[in-house]
């Protein structure tokens, strides 16, 4: 099972696949296999696609304190380099999203190209203040109650009214049963005071923004700071929520695929 380390971390990756390198970062309360999963038979014919599970997800452990994004980028870039991957196609989601850019940002030499998934710029929003309190105080009280909640408010109606009630009821059952709730809780906390606006325009990649046409966990208008502030950056929508690797996985792959080249 491979580790990259930090000073502060012991990361825990996955990798399969055949091609160039293809990196995916997971979103809040996920890991490599939760988030991408459904995706990855669709992408390693073609890549290497490398998993990070970055601090509070999967089996990487660290200091359990207050997440920095300086520190998650550097767990990102270490398991870039325990892959010897000295360039890769780099794609985030939700605050993966906000990992990936800030590390095309700040290492524009590693990234060939960039996609973000639901990311956003800033969680200093009134209304995302609201949603990351309100669940950082759901995970505290209740884990079925925050298991409902992510998928009311992170599926499309339309996904939901697809699926038979049992099917859900298992579906929250999963997300309580292998969550990391309290890295999720880590992981919200600096989903409401990260910002990265003040350095998109340092991107370099080339870059696609894709975003859920029903997001309401992280609404379009704050996706698309994303898609106005990087230089040359082009964005997709999907007919999702904000869990688009969930209800669209097959047509999420497509479009990476096509993207990377």
């Amino acid at each position: 099972m491979p580790f990259a380390h930090t000073a502060n971390a012991r990361v825990h990756y996955t990798v399969e696949g055949n091609g160039p390198a293809l990196m995916l970062l997971h979103g809040t309360g996920g890991d490599g296999f939760s988030h991408w999963g459904q995706l990855l038979r669709h992408l390693t014919p073609t890549h290497t696609v490398i998993c990070p599970d970055y601090a509070g997800s999967g089996q990487t452990t660290d200091l359990n304190e207050a997440l920095q994004l300086d520190e998650l980028v550097t767990q990102v870039i270490a398991v870039a380099d325990a892959c010897g991957q000295t360039t890769l196609d780099l794609v985030g989601y939700s605050l993966g999203a906000v990992i990936a850019a800030a590390l095309a940002a700040r290492h524009p030499q590693r990234v060939r190209s960039l996609v973000l998934v639901a990311g956003f710029a800033g969680g200093t929003d009134s209304r995302s203040e609201l949603q990351f309190g309100l669940w950082r105080e759901l995970i505290a009280s209740d884990h079925t109650l925050m298991a409902r909640f992510i998928l009311l408010t992170g599926c499309s109606p339309q996904w939901l009214n697809s699926q038979p009630t049992a099917v859900l009821e298992k579906r929250v059952a999963a997300i309580v049963k292998f969550t990391n709730w309290n890295g999720m809780a880590r992981q919200a906390d600096l989903d409401a005071r990260v910002d990265i606006r003040a350095e998109l325009a340092q991107i370099q990649a080339r870059t696609r923004v894709i975003v859920g046409r029903e997001d309401q966990m992280v609404p379009r208008a704050l996706s698309q700071v994303l898609a106005d502030e990087i230089p040359g950056a082009t964005h997709s929508v999907i007919d999702a929520g904000h869990l688009i690797p969930m209800e669209q996985p097959v047509e999420l792959a497509r479009v990476i695929a096509e993207f990377v080249g």
